[in-house]
């Protein structure tokens, strides 16, 4: 079983996300999948790169949508994906620093901010390009 299901309740109704989504899902299952096979610090530092980088793109373009439609919501949105951003890189960085992470915080963390950010922040801009066709 993966540790974060995907579920037809993450998709917003936009398919090019909920693509992206489905990826981002798709890396923090392959940090759990490396943990168990004890390979989770090595795995930590691949999915944080790979999530690093992921992150901007999905983040970049979820935006770009958003002023393309009106959207009227975001400012605020926005503002949770710079947060999000500082945070992952945060992470990067003491992962770098060879600081203590543990794989088990930073996925528990991750899992529970994009299921969070999917079903709440994400949602409402789904739900507004719906109305909109």
């Amino acid at each position: 079983m993966a540790f974060f299901p995907w579920e037809d309740r993450y998709r917003i109704g936009v398919d090019r996300i909920d693509l992206q989504h489905e990826k981002l899902v798709g890396l923090l299952n392959d940090l759990y999948e490396a943990m168990h096979a004890g390979e989770g610090r090595e795995a930590l530092g691949r999915v944080l790169t790979g999530l690093t980088r992921y992150v901007r793109t999905h983040f970049s373009f979820e935006e770009q949508m958003m002023r393309e439609r009106g959207y009227p919501g975001f400012s605020a949105h926005r503002e949770k994906h710079e947060k999000m951003t500082r945070k992952v890189m945060e992470i990067q960085e003491a992962f770098e620093k060879e600081e203590i992470i543990s794989p088990v915080q930073v996925s528990n963390f991750l899992k529970g901010w994009l299921q969070k950010h999917i079903l709440e922040t994400d949602r409402k801009f789904g739900d507004f390009c719906q109305a909109q066709e």
